[in-house]
């Protein structure tokens, strides 16, 4: 089963262009170096400047696994440390963790309850 990290933030307003370059360049940098899938999100509807970062990883040791080695990489971390620091509104940050909900095998009963 996969493992889906949604995090959510506030985009400063006067720091909008360079969080966006920020954020472009962490998504690289996770999808060259570490092993899982990165998406950026924006929004379409609801608060203007809220935007979230969309990780899937093979499961939730993978997921462990991989922000470890992304916090040991000083690399990752130059990228990461400035953008919350400077680009985001404080305190506005929440991740949600999520686990893919595996397929019915065939031959599987239907619960009568």
């Amino acid at each position: 089963m996969s493992v889906i990290v949604y995090q959510t933030f506030v985009v400063k307003l006067e720091k909008f262009k360079e969080a966006i370059e920020n954020l472009r360049e962490i998504k690289k940098y996770r999808m060259e170096n570490f092993n899982h899938k990165v998406e950026i999100l924006t929004p379409i509807s609801g608060n203007d400047h809220t935007y979230a970062l969309l990780s899937t990883y093979e499961g939730l040791a993978e997921m462990e696994w991989q922000n470890k080695k992304m916090f040991d990489d000083e690399g990752y971390l130059e990228l990461i440390g400035p953008f919350f620091l400077e680009n985001i509104v404080e305190g506005s940050m929440h991740t949600q963790i999520y686990r893919t909900l595996s397929d019915k095998k065939n031959g599987e009963k239907k619960s009568g309850k």
